[in-house]
């Protein structure tokens, strides 16, 4: 059989499409992930809350599923969700990854607590009237001063791609492709806030901030991941 000019150029981007992937998120697609030696496993359905507690602050927003995203409402406190089978969990050479978008509001709008060996950890973005990210608690020093603290603008109903990791020796994030976070875990108390309780071992939770969350995903690192540093980023 022929195959004309027309029909290779559409077999070709159909199959760019599905190598890149589509993110639950409206269609957009998924870029910045790296190639993956291990399976991504989804921690979010797109369509219910199956699998979650929405657990209650005092004063919390409402937490609801739309278009394929999970938006956690503004209230006068922290909102959030919690993942019900932390034995499901990995709790060393893992990632984990999602999209993140600050709906409405001027605070944090994805403060994700992720387990770190026996203990949990919370990445913050937006905290301290919307500027502060960073980890936490390391040696009991919160993200807005200890050495994870930065300074980033976020733009209220823009998409950010998310991605943590956490290997026996360190933990790295990153956002939209750029490594931000870069902590040795040799000698370092990790720890959470007594506000991220509710989130332990995995969870997201906002501050007075309607935030959106999808393509929420979780993976075990492949042999060469465990022991693979990236470069530090400069100071």
């Amino acid at each position: 059989m022929r195959i004309n000019r027309s029909m290779r150029w559409t077999t070709g981007l159909l199959c760019v499409a599905v190598a890149m992937g589509l993110c639950a998120c409206n269609g957009k697609l998924a870029t910045g992930t790296p190639a993956d030696p291990t399976q991504w496993r989804p921690l979010f359905d797109g369509k219910t809350l199956a699998g979650w507690d929405t657990p209650e602050w005092g004063g919390s927003g409402k937490v609801h599923v739309a278009n394929g995203e999970i938006h956690i409402g503004m209230g006068d406190s922290c909102t959030g969700i919690r993942y019900k089978d932390p034995n499901a969990l990995p709790r060393e050479d893992y990632e984990i990854a999602l999209e993140a978008m600050r709906v409405e509001g001027g605070d944090f709008f994805c403060g994700l607590t992720f387990p770190v060996s026996k203990d949990a950890i919370t990445l913050v973005m937006g905290g301290w009237a919307g500027w502060v990210s960073g980890l936490s608690c390391i040696d009991g020093r919160d993200a807005s001063e200890n050495e994870t603290t930065q300074m980033i603008e976020y733009k209220n109903k823009q998409w950010y791609r998310v991605r943590a990791r956490v290997t026996k020796t360190h933990i790295f994030a990153w956002i939209d492709d750029k490594l931000v976070i870069w902590v040795e875990r040799k000698g370092k108390e990790i720890s959470i806030r007594s506000e991220m309780d509710l989130c332990v071992p995995l969870g997201i939770a906002t501050w007075r901030t309607h935030g959106a969350i999808c393509n929420f995903r979780i993976r075990e690192l492949g042999k060469f991941e465990r022991t693979e540093v990236p470069e530090r980023p400069a100071e």
